[in-house]
């Protein structure tokens, strides 16, 4: 079944470009991986160009979000075909639940420690979907696509990924359509941090690579939101690279949700929280405190605001000051970020995790909360917390500078004098970022396609 949702369109609209933009993820599908495309959508008008969304009609959602509806502007296009992708079975097979129903883990593709089910489930979704289990959606987009574009014509498409099938739709369209191509990379492919975990065959990994190699050399331009990232592709491809990262939208920090920072020592931690992240020593360095101070123990709280990892919840063992607020809209995930003492960003124990640039860390520079890094300090996270002032990042095992830190925090809490000292962040700002993009659209749009 083939449908198309139109919303209503501004009275100006054909004075824009036109540019369709193939996605997994849109609302009311809730999570980190809808919103750069959501907010993109928001603010490309104001630059001339109409977003027309293609997306499944019928996707798995592990998140709901119906928050994120309203941020779509009246001129964006929907298109919407059904998918039919095997992952809701793999699911089922691959993730332990606890016994209220809840997902144990965030990311079980990297746990450590596997059951037999497990281990065959992921080598069947590793080994059988090439590069991911939506990869049969892509002939019927595209047949679904060349139809719909010979009687409503675009200046561009857009893919975005992951899942990296959205690539291999774009790609094909391209192909057959000639039109200009931007690959926008939220992750890495063959790079990405749990890549080395999927049990995949020599034949299956250097499949993966080809069609890596494929999308980056046939793409018009390729984006990529973390610098250390952009520079990875630069030495695969001769496309043009350009970075353009994710960011904070001006109107989700307004003075009407602004929220008095809370009477307790917050420390606060929003979106995913996986066990292959979890800060043993930060946890640790908050039980030293509390023993040595009891005010500190009267005035901490720890609350997680997002999925987390069961391993993670059992490791803090401070449970009387855990608030485990789960899953919860954008719009109260915001209000969590402004009340907080000290937010918390740990990266994942991964190398690969090095590049990665976290979308909440834009959130949390508007958040203007002091930011606790824990990872790489030569990451691309730490480069942009040292740049704008906003906090500081930590090793993993740095136990006591952790202890100091957060003492120093809590006696600028106690005088009330608490605050993170950022600047310069404007230029991660959703509509700066909607201006760089106009503005690559602006450059290959009026170049054409590759092949011209």
């Amino acid at each position: 079944m083939q449908r198309y949702f139109f919303a209503a369109a501004k009275a100006d609209k054909n004075t824009m470009k036109k540019v369709l933009i193939i996605t997994y993820y849109w609302p009311p599908t809730g999570g980190s991986g809808v919103q750069r495309w959501v907010k993109f959508s928001k603010y490309l008008p104001e630059y001339g160009w109409q977003p027309i969304i293609y997306t499944p009609e019928n996707p798995e959602q592990l998140a709901y979000d119906e928050s994120l509806l309203q941020e779509i502007p009246s001129e964006t296009q929907v298109l919407k075909t059904r998918i039919f992708e095997p992952y809701s079975i793999y699911r089922k097979l691959f993730q332990r639940k606890n016994t209220d129903g809840k997902q144990k883990e965030v990311n079980p593709i990297n746990k450590g420690k596997k059951s037999f089910v497990q281990k065959l489930s992921l080598w069947i979704r590793s080994n059988f979907f090439i590069p991911d289990p939506r990869c049969m959606w892509v002939g019927p987009s595209v047949r679904f696509l060349q139809n719909y574009l010979k009687e409503h014509p675009v200046d561009l498409i857009v893919s975005t990924g992951p899942p990296h099938s959205m690539h291999l739709i774009a790609r094909r369209l391209a192909s057959k359509t000639g039109l200009p191509w931007i690959a926008d990379f939220r992750d890495p492919w063959t790079k990405m941090f749990y890549f080395k975990h999927l049990m995949l065959s020599p034949f299956v990994r250097r499949a993966h690579e080809r069609l890596e190699k494929k999308v980056l050399d046939d793409a018009t331009t390729v984006v990529a939101v973390s610098p250390l990232v952009a520079d990875e592709f630069r030495e695969m491809t001769s496309t043009p690279v350009e970075l353009i990262t994710n960011g904070y939208d001006e109107d989700d920090f307004t003075a009407s949700m602004d929220k008095q920072q809370d009477q307790k020592f917050s420390i606060v931690h929003t979106g995913l929280f996986a066990a292959d992240g979890n800060p043993n020593s930060l946890w640790k360095a908050l039980e030293d405190i509390c023993i040595e101070d009891n005010q500190f123990a009267l005035d901490l709280q720890i609350r997680l605001s997002g999925k987390t990892d069961a391993e993670v919840i059992d490791s803090i063992s401070l449970k009387n000051h855990l608030v485990d607020n789960g899953y919860l809209s954008h719009t109260e995930v915001l209000k969590e970020m402004k009340s907080a003492s000290i937010l918390i960003l740990p990266l994942r124990k991964e190398p690969e995790y090095r590049a990665t640039l976290p979308g909440k860390l834009f959130e949390y520079l508007a958040s203007r909360r002091p930011i606790i890094g824990i990872g790489q300090k030569d990451g691309a996270m730490a480069q942009i917390l040292r740049e704008t002032g906003a906090g500081k990042v930590f090793e993993w095992n740095e136990r006591t500078e952790l202890r100091n830190y957060i003492w120093d925090c809590y006696q600028e809490f106690k005088r009330g004098e608490l605050k993170a000292q950022t600047h310069d962040i404007e230029r991660y700002s959703r509509r700066s970022i909607a201006v760089a993009m106009a503005a690559v659209f602006e450059r290959i749009a009026g170049a054409g396609s590759k092949q011209d």
